[in-house]
């Protein structure tokens, strides 16, 4: 009835194991990866048509911690867990960045990533097992994905790199001077593919050597995502991107150089009020049916793009005008609001409530 596959391997000094097969078996993929004894089970489903006229990639990752997988049970007032936490929405957005630009460029279909920590052992944070099981679960569902993905965590300690540092490790940072470093990093079996860490007074020998450990240390993670799919991966989904070249030429030859002109306006309430007129002065030149054409969205968005790319790579100048090496201008400013008339001992209160003396009491 059930055909699990699971594959293991030593990783640093914990044991990661990747099944499938035992549950969520109508998803396109699920995974439940397990590290030390610190579990998530990865959920992956989408839609085998695009929604007609959709010019974006409407992928969705949810990450869910519930204290049962600590052993606990809520308690106070409020018995249950509603809203994600501000830990689950940025782990949500750590596996996000990484597979966004993995999928096959034109495929629009609707995308839903669900991640759920079945058990935590305290030990070993579930973000970047979550984003493991992300990634196995995207490889074997047969979705266009060019992956796999894998990543880790790295920490810094007396001059030595050190791999999945435990969670008590990274909780206190600021008051361990001698761990100095909290990296996430996640790529491909050639490339990374983000980086996220918070790190005290390092060199930048130091982290970019920080960056080779973790890319070094994903590379078995990766064979094993790879081994578990050549057993479990079901047939890739057919998918061919549309072509809209045609579309794409008419649309530049209209309006690239009104484009130019927008973007080359630095204030930016300017420049979206030029870079819409421009659009709008586009589609005044397509015919009716260029015009609902499903692919007109994203002909407009790829002329934005080589537009405002074209002019970062050729004359070294943002968006905004800056050089390519110039940080943004930071203003900060100190007691901007002033003290409200009601704040403060009531004597010194001015225009006292209707029918109140200046002490407050009733006349």
């Amino acid at each position: 009835m059930f055909n699990i596959t699971k594959k293991s391997m030593q990783w640093g000094e914990e044991t990661l194991t990747l099944e499938t097969g035992r549950v969520a078996r109508q998803a396109d993929g699920s995974v439940i990866a397990t590290l030390g004894e610190t579990s998530v089970m990865a959920n992956v489903t989408f839609a085998k048509e695009a929604k007609p006229g959709q010019d974006f990639f409407p992928l969705t990752v949810h990450y869910q911690e519930k204290y049962y997988a600590a052993g606990k049970v809520p308690g106070g007032f409020f018995k249950r867990e509603a809203r994600p936490s501000e830990k689950e929405t940025l782990t949500a957005r750590l596996i996000d960045r990484p597979i966004r630009p993995l999928f096959v460029p034109g495929f629009k279909n609707e995308v839903l990533v669900m991640c759920t920590v079945l058990s935590h052992d305290l030990v070993n944070d579930p973000d970047v097992v979550a984003m493991i099981a992300a990634s196995a679960a995207l490889t074997i569902s047969g979705a266009p994905f060019m992956g796999p993905i894998a990543g880790c965590r790295v920490g810094y300690e007396d001059g030595d790199y050190i791999l999945n540092p435990t969670v008590d490790d990274m909780h206190d940072l600021r008051n361990k001077p001698e761990q100095r470093l909290d990296l996430v990093v996640a790529g491909t079996k050639n490339a990374v593919m983000m980086v996220e860490s918070e790190a005290y007074e390092l060199t930048e020998e130091e982290m970019l050597g920080a960056v080779n450990f973790a890319h070094a240390q994903i590379q078995p993670v990766i064979d094993l995502i790879i081994d578990l799919a050549e057993d479990a991966a079901k047939e890739p989904f057919h998918f061919d991107a549309p072509d809209y070249s045609a579309l794409y030429d008419v649309v530049k030859a209209a309006g690239e150089a009104q484009m130019r002109a927008a973007y080359a306006i630095l204030d930016k309430q300017e420049r979206q009020n030029a870079v819409a007129a421009a659009k709008t002065a586009i589609k005044a030149t397509l015919t009716a049916d260029q015009l609902e054409d499903p692919n007109l969205g994203s002909a407009l968005k790829k002329l934005e793009s080589m537009v405002m790319r074209s002019d970062v790579v050729k004359n070294g100048r943002r968006i905004d005008g800056r050089a390519l090496d110039a940080v943004r201008a930071i203003d900060c400013q100190t007691s901007v609001s002033a003290p409200h008339p009601w704040v403060g001992p009531v004597h010194a209160r001015r225009n006292p409530r209707p029918g109140r003396d200046h002490a407050g009491h009733r006349r």
